[in-house]
């Protein structure tokens, strides 16, 4: 997956009507106002590059004023509504199926340390949770400390998702084979499907259901998507929320590909 560092005139037309303009401001002094797209950009030359701030080039608006209205836009919940808006229009569009999902998450180191920071065997840091629908695109992220077992995240990060339909199956790997796992989606209208583990006495599910685990590359493959954008491969953000905004980010231009 080839990666520009700016937004093309497709996308921007897209992207331009959910982001709030800096322009309508009360304050009367101080710089003029800086393009929403220039600014955009600049905050996507971060994310795709991994670069500090302060690497930002000249030919973008200055650093300071792009973080401040990343952190600004971040608070504010842009980037989420982006991701909701345009799985919205992906799921009107018949692009998203919701039959069959994918559950699993992946480890990134905190350098900064901060909140949503915990200790592993491979050090400190934050798991990033994600669901991606039948096709491999991501409807849910969430962002938590790197201790905690993926079976206990798993039912947040459901409710994290961006569509209002729920998946009528979720599939994931040895480790959320739990029957309470099984008993709380299935309240929900979800059938768990997992391997069992080594463990299992009874068994729950049989090789038929089992034969959708073939696809689970799926979301394997939405964490090979998400390492192209460099700032996501080591949080450097003390603070989860601007993580999690540039992970939303990400995969807000994984979903912008569909549309064209």
């Amino acid at each position: 997956m080839q990666l520009n560092r700016r937004l093309t005139d497709e996308q921007w037309a897209i992207l331009e009507p959910l982001i709030p303009d800096p322009a309508q401001r009360t304050e009367t002094r101080g710089a003029p106002a800086t393009d929403r797209r220039a600014l955009l950009d600049g905050i996507v030359w971060i994310l795709r590059t991994g670069s500090p701030w302060a690497d930002l080039p000249r030919d973008y608006p200055p650093k300071s004023t792009v973080h401040r209205w990343f952190q600004r836009w971040t608070v504010e919940g842009v980037f989420d509504r982006i991701v909701a808006r345009l799985a919205a229009d992906l799921y009107v569009l018949g692009d998203l199926d919701l039959a069959e999902c994918f559950i699993d998450g992946t480890f990134a180191p905190a350098k900064q340390g901060g909140e949503a920071v915990g200790k592993t065997k491979r050090g400190k840091g934050t798991k990033i949770m994600g669901i991606v629908e039948a096709h491999g695109l991501p409807i849910s992220v969430l962002i938590a400390s790197a201790t905690p077992h993926e079976v206990t995240l798993a039912e947040a990060t459901v409710t994290a998702r961006v569509v209002e339909e729920v998946p009528a199956h979720l599939i994931g790997d040895k480790a959320y084979d739990s029957d309470r796992l099984d008993a709380d989606l299935a309240a929900a209208g979800i059938e768990m499907i997992a391997p069992h583990r080594r463990n299992r006495q009874q068994p729950t599910q049989d090789g038929r259901a089992l034969r959708r685990y073939r696809r689970r590359w799926k979301v394997e493959r939405l964490w090979a998507w998400l390492q192209n954008f460099r700032r996501l491969v080591v949080r450097y953000e003390v603070y989860p929320e601007n993580f999690r905004a540039f992970v939303q980010l990400a995969c807000a231009l994984i979903l912008l590909r569909q549309l064209f």
